[in-house]
């Protein structure tokens, strides 16, 4: 049945039922008087912009945040009065967080472990590990994750694979609801379609989803009702029947540009000084990632396959490090995709994260000059629109989407001519990525060199020209003019000779 379908199905009872939530951060009201019900083999999806309150109200539904008005009922009776993790666990409610919950010094069969404390007793190990790989083999095919591994030697796309498979799993708490928020931020295109895939079996089977992406075409495809939330409120709730991308996005409250941005045709790549080569991702054709100042260009491929391993390589020649086959000519910086382990610094303010890679230059004599470090901080937060009221707040006061922008101010805002970008807009919401594209072209403009690594076919439209990579070598490079999400796709999946147009 396809998610346009909705309409057509019987009603089913609600799983749960949100009246009139709030919940407020000291001023800051992230959620003001929320209503909003789950159908038992339901597929909801959850739409809005970075900071619309939707993680905020999906914690308050899991159980990780108590809400200061309203009332939750699951199964027709309000449990609010006490509802947290444990409860919501035991009333069948999980969640996937966009910022992943798992253990990162247990192992897989371990993490599973901790998700059901009925696993006890002799055997608990072996049976963790079947109940978490069998789930693993469900929705993941070919996952190539052992329920012995180390969740934190596992790369972030397959970290995502394991808190998914364990928030599908069942022992003897019943599943009824799964909260799923930005699930394929982590994923490759193929890993990302097997979860929808299996999502859309899984409501068939009468289990109810709310999906929360800020990938439109998975909410289209995918939903069979869909809520915008905008300012901690919902705006719009609607059937999937005839919705388009244009028409969410204009209840989100963005406006709804096209531009060309991939039509900037040949030019001369010769003519620009080359800033930096990695002769570490040649394959046998002998393809070198080459960018030059002026240039964004793009990594593709799927995920794992090297381009990851290309920018550190890169990044570390830029700090003197020795790193073989890589050559920098400019001063890098560093946009982390996992903001949570590689990105922010959470005990450090807004301005403090902003400003840590310029300390330099912001000194006055051997100390640190404030003034201008919240000069410099409060520029940012105008330039990149930060959502934030004080700079001196902590950095995890900040939405998902808004610590990312941080990063890119802390990037830009140094004298890094070099930006090092590992899947940086993950998770982060349509009108923000085209705040962000615009700075880059913007900054690539006035010589800056931007090398991104993206999991978002749509966001290589962005680049001057593409390098895809398979198994750890530069396969293409495609030239704008040239670049096609079908060439990608063949280049990332066939076994052939590497195709270097324009290259």
């Amino acid at each position: 049945m396809t998610a346009t379908a909705a309409a057509d199905r019987p009603a089913h009872p609600p799983v749960v039922r949100l009246d009139g939530i709030a919940k407020s951060f000291g001023a800051v009201k992230a959620l003001a008087g929320v209503d909003l019900s789950v159908g038992a083999g339901e597929c909801l999806g959850l739409v809005g912009h970075n900071g619309a309150g939707k993680s905020t109200l999906m914690n308050v539904l899991a159980g990780t945040l108590g809400p200061d008005h309203g009332t939750i009922e699951v199964g027709g009776e309000d449990r609010a009065a006490g509802w947290d993790v444990g409860r919501a666990h035991a009333s069948g409610v999980r969640c996937v967080f966009q910022e992943l919950s798992l253990c990162p010094n247990l192992t897989v069969a371990e993490n599973a472990r901790v998700f059901h404390p009925s696993l006890r007793g002799w055997g608990w190990k072996r049976r963790a590990g079947r109940l978490i790989v069998d789930r693993l083999d469900a929705i993941f095919p070919d996952h190539g994750i052992s329920a012995g591994d180390v969740v934190g030697d596992l790369s972030i796309g397959r970290r995502q694979m394991v808190e998914i498979a364990r928030a599908f799993t069942v022992t003897d708490a019943p599943l009824k609801l799964v909260i799923l928020d930005e699930p394929t931020s982590s994923l490759d295109a193929v890993s990302a379609e097997q979860l929808l895939h299996f999502v859309r079996a899984a409501t068939e089977e009468g289990i109810g989803c709310i999906l929360i992406s800020h990938l439109l075409h998975e909410i289209l495809d995918t939903a069979h009702r869909v809520v915008v939330m905008r300012d901690g409120r919902v705006v719009a709730d609607r059937e999937n029947r005839g919705l388009t991308r244009d028409g969410l996005v204009a209840d989100m409250g963005a406006v709804a540009r096209q531009e060309a941005t991939a039509a900037r045709g040949p030019h001369d790549r010769e003519a620009r000084d080359v800033r930096a080569t990695d002769r570490g991702s040649a394959g046998p054709a002998g393809i070198e990632l080459v960018a030059r100042r002026g240039e964004v260009v793009g990594l593709a491929g799927l995920a794992g396959h090297g381009q990851t391993d290309a920018l550190l390589r890169l990044y570390k020649a830029g700090q003197g490090q020795r790193a073989p086959g890589a050559d920098v000519a400019a001063p890098c910086a560093y946009i982390a995709g996992d903001r949570q382990t590689e990105g922010i610094l959470p005990l450090w303010s807004i301005a403090q994260n902003i400003t840590v890679r310029s300390y330099g230059a912001l000194r006055r004599g051997l100390l640190l000059d404030l003034a201008r470090e919240r000069e410099m901080a409060e520029a940012w937060r105008e330039k990149i629109r930060i959502r934030t009221p004080d700079v001196d707040n902590n950095i995890l006061s900040l939405s998902g989407g808004n610590q990312q922008k941080v990063l890119f101010a802390r990037a830009l805002a140094s004298d890094a001519q070099i930006v090092l970008m590992d899947d940086p807009m993950r998770g982060v919401d349509v009108e923000t990525k085209r705040e962000v594209y615009d700075l880059i072209r913007a900054e690539a403009g006035k010589g800056r060199c931007f090398i991104w690594y993206t999991t978002e076919m749509e966001e290589l439209l962005n680049c001057d020209h593409v390098y895809v990579y398979r198994e750890g070598t530069i396969v293409a490079d495609l030239p704008a003019q040239d670049f096609t999400e079908e060439k990608v796709l063949h280049s990332s999946f066939r076994d052939e000779q590497p195709e270097t147009v324009g290259a």
